[in-house]
């Protein structure tokens, strides 16, 4: 009559999500990211260590839409410029990767990414300046534009 427990508990996670994203910095929404990239590939090596091929297969694709769909097209690539246009070259590296993982099913493909992921996101958490996540100390005569900061989305509201 209400549901399975699981239901619930994936509506109460959903509400988690959304609250986060709506109060969330755009510092920390790349980070959230990141995260999610992290957290698609690793149910992907669990998927393919347990025989589930679609499960994998999702799981991968959610991995590629992260990064196609929310890192490579935060990039401001006019701000950005030589760093911005080598994060966009990494970025399509990572999801070309992730496609040859899915049709080899090769756990070494998605460890590889993996690891960059990470690696891109303590890069990203070492240079924070809201101090809202972990993050190392910056200098108060910084400079004022970060040109790896996202673009104002139409559809979030600052």
């Amino acid at each position: 009559m209400f549901g399975t427990t699981q239901q619930g508990a994936n509506a109460y996670a959903k509400v988690g999500i959304e609250t986060g994203v709506a109060a969330a910095t755009p510092h920390k929404l790349i980070v959230m990211l990141f995260d999610g990239a992290k957290m698609a590939i690793d149910r992907a090596i669990q998927h393919i260590q347990s025989n589930d091929i679609a499960p994998k297969g999702r799981a991968i694709s959610h991995a590629i839409s992260i990064i196609n769909d929310g890192l490579r097209a935060s990039l401001n690539k006019k701000i950005g410029g030589d760093i911005a246009l080598s994060l966009d070259a990494l970025y399509e590296y990572m999801a070309n990767r992730l496609l040859e993982a899915n049709l080899k099913n090769d756990v070494s493909i998605l460890n590889e990414v993996s690891n960059l992921i990470v690696e891109l996101r303590d890069a990203w958490l070492a240079i924070d300046t809201t101090a809202s996540i972990p993050s190392i100390a910056v200098p108060a005569n910084s400079a004022q534009v970060d040109a790896l900061s996202p673009r104002v989305s139409s559809f979030v509201r600052a």
